[in-house]
């Protein structure tokens, strides 16, 4: 298989289901969002030793590949079976932040990115996650979007922030507070 065809070079592409739309459509926009979000979550998981969490991060890129495949089809045309995303998946993120909070000192500020380059490409992560939210959103103005995706990918952005503040915990970095200058 050739990875080049030649059918994209005058800016249209192939939704599963064979709908042709521009490269700038809103689908393929939300699509190609959360494909840069896996990258981001490898590029993070390659940071980390602990297994546990290399473990999840691998799980939710599998979880980020489904949710491509669905943002992929076309909701009217395709008959083609993908993964499903199941009510558990979001389970369990809301587990794994549950455990990371109990060991967490409480916010009292926001706090600025950084401290450790571990840290820094999670915070990274959960800006790309929160525009493939948006995208997603926008394109469920137009199209049908099932539910779970959206869902799951607010609370991933949420365990992303966590464990940016877990991830700092366990490196002994900074946490540093945004102070406002009033």
């Amino acid at each position: 298989m050739k990875i080049y065809t030649k059918t994209g070079d005058k800016g249209q592409t192939s939704l599963i289901g064979g709908t042709r739309v521009p490269k700038h459509h809103i689908r393929i926009e939300a699509y190609g969002t959360v494909d840069e979000l896996n990258s981001w979550m490898g590029m993070l998981r390659d940071t980390i030793a602990d297994q546990d969490v290399v473990s999840l991060l691998l799980e939710i890129q599998d979880r980020l590949f489904t949710i491509g495949s669905s943002l992929a089809s076309d909701p009217e045309k395709s008959k083609m079976k993908i993964p499903d995303l199941r009510e558990e998946d979001i389970t369990a993120l809301e587990q794994a932040i549950d455990k990371m909070n109990e060991t967490l000192p409480p916010m009292r500020n926001f706090v600025l990115p950084g401290g450790h380059p571990t840290v820094s490409h999670c915070h990274v992560a959960r800006c790309v996650c929160r525009r493939a939210e948006r995208c997603t959103i926008a394109l469920s103005e137009e199209s049908p979007v099932n539910e779970l995706v959206i869902k799951y990918l607010n609370r991933l952005s949420d365990y992303l922030f966590v464990l940016s503040r877990k991830l700092t915990m366990d490196l002994g970095a900074e946490e540093k507070p945004w102070k406002p200058r009033m």
